[in-house]
């Protein structure tokens, strides 16, 4: 018959451990895991990209061509004169070629820094040019602050790999580039608002 130890009767000193080892994550499942997650911010940035450069474009195209129920080139450029951006021909055309322009290169994801660039600063003007009926009031210039936003964040984040930019040192951009977009985007907002006072 097996002796009953006490509490008493135990050696002193000796203690009950117990172990719990953590599980281990297999490398592979680690890389597979950040593979996937890579793979769907890249998707998530190229559904955006096509969606607001395509949309951007399209605004190119009305104003140039008067493609999408647009206005077309003669009547946009007295639109731009009527908000005091004269001559309108010149910065009614400049409008149009930005957005179209900016617009497919994002779309594409080619040059994203400098497209991201474009049409940041072209919405800072935007922005400008409707700021009287406010943020939400009837053409204000929610719409302006909206393009612009993303079209900052693509100059922080890149084009993804999906896109022409692959393989090229601005693919995801970061800090630097982000910085770099949103400085080239000012400046040149500020370059034309400089030449429409002046003209």
């Amino acid at each position: 018959m097996p002796s009953l130890t006490t509490e008493s009767e135990r050696p002193q000193g000796l203690i009950m451990t117990t172990t719990h080892t953590a599980p281990v994550r297999d490398r592979d499942t680690i890389t597979t895991t950040a593979f996937d997650n890579a793979a769907a911010a890249d998707i998530g940035l190229l559904i955006v990209r096509v969606v607001f450069g395509g949309l951007l474009a399209a605004h190119g195209a009305q104003k140039l061509f008067g493609w999408f129920s647009g206005p077309g080139l003669d009547a946009n450029n007295a639109m731009f004169e009527a908000m005091g951006y004269n001559p309108g021909a010149l910065f009614g055309t400049l409008a149009g070629l930005t957005e179209l322009v900016g617009g497919l290169l994002l779309a594409f994801g080619l040059f994203t820094p400098l497209a991201a660039a474009i049409a940041l600063g072209t919405m800072i003007n935007a922005i400008n040019a409707t700021w009287g009926p406010g943020l939400f009031g009837q053409g204000g210039w929610e719409m302006g602050l909206l393009f612009g936003a993303v079209a900052a964040g693509l100059g922080f984040t890149g084009a993804g790999r999906y896109a022409l930019d692959a393989g090229r040192p601005w693919e995801r951009n970061g800090l630097v580039w982000g910085v770099g977009v949103l400085g080239l985007a000012v400046v040149s907002a500020v370059l034309t608002l400089i030449l429409k006072w002046a003209l």
